[in-house]
């Protein structure tokens, strides 16, 4: 075995479909597989997906942007958001009402009513059970406190717990697929097809590298403006001295002095 087979297998290894980058790759014009999903979490058998993206960009009117993991739209217009989140940070309720009104403003045309607002989901899978009941699924839907009456306004959160792993129940089953690190032991086989071509063929396995490559270079920068802002914050360096010091462009150091770079 040649020492980029070797990378890319011990890459393929630590891949999971819990993990970001992964799902971004694995579901990329991959609508069966977003079907295949959806009507799991939904307990349905009828749904039929039209289209699909990963890793949209919503911009707000703030200029407040998101990215989504996986947006789909199904056969009778209803919208779907799926979030996979392995820090519970990153799935708080905020953050779900957030990615909800986002949708909602991308629904619209000028001048249309509001009655004709889609039906919407932000479904966020997360690693742990972050909820706390064991459940799982944790459904939100808007209630009047007085009645208990749905206000039925159509739009729908939905939390996945990836620690619930019964054999039994259909949540269960495809927790513990989303956790795999081999498509032989995969419950579905909608999942491990796909799963195994970026797992154990060479072409998949050079895709999958490809994304973690980029992943890693945008960490690398991240962390580069991070050490540039911490030496800025303690005002003991030029910037010359700084970009000298880390090896990076004194425009870089001016751009990040002057907040122009996130």
């Amino acid at each position: 075995m040649t020492a980029e087979q070797e990378k890319n297998r011990h890459t393929a290894e630590q891949l999971r479909l819990i993990d970001d980058d992964f799902l971004r790759l694995y579901f990329n014009d991959n609508k069966e597989g977003v079907e295949f999903i959806l009507n799991t979490i939904l307990e349905r058998n009828d749904l039929k997906v039209i289209q699909s993206e990963t890793q949209c960009e919503y911009r707000s009117l703030s200029e407040r942007s998101i990215t989504l993991d996986i947006f789909a739209e199904d056969l009778s217009g209803k919208k779907y958001n799926i979030e996979v989140q392995r820090a519970d940070l990153g799935a708080t309720a905020k953050r779900a009402r957030f990615h909800s009104s986002m949708l909602d403003t991308k629904l619209l045309k000028k001048n249309e009513k509001f009655d004709m607002l889609a039906e919407t989901y932000v479904i966020f899978i997360t690693e742990n059970d972050i909820h706390g009941h064991g459940l799982p699924l944790y459904h939100y839907d808007r209630r009047c406190r007085e009645t208990n009456d749905y206000l039925n306004d159509e739009a729908h959160i939905i939390y996945v717990n990836g620690a619930y792993q019964d054999s039994s129940n259909s949540i269960g089953r495809l927790m513990y697929d989303f956790k795999c690190v081999c498509a032989d032991e995969m419950y579905n086989q909608e999942l491990a097809e796909r799963f195994c071509y970026f797992k154990e063929t060479e072409g998949g396995m050079g895709e999958m590298c490809k994304i973690v490559e980029e992943r890693a270079k945008e960490y690398a920068k991240e962390q580069q403006i991070e050490n540039i802002k911490r030496m800025l914050d303690s005002k003991k360096l030029s910037h010359t001295e700084i970009a000298d010091f880390l090896n990076v462009s004194i425009k870089l150091v001016e751009e990040i002095a002057n907040d122009n770079v996130a």
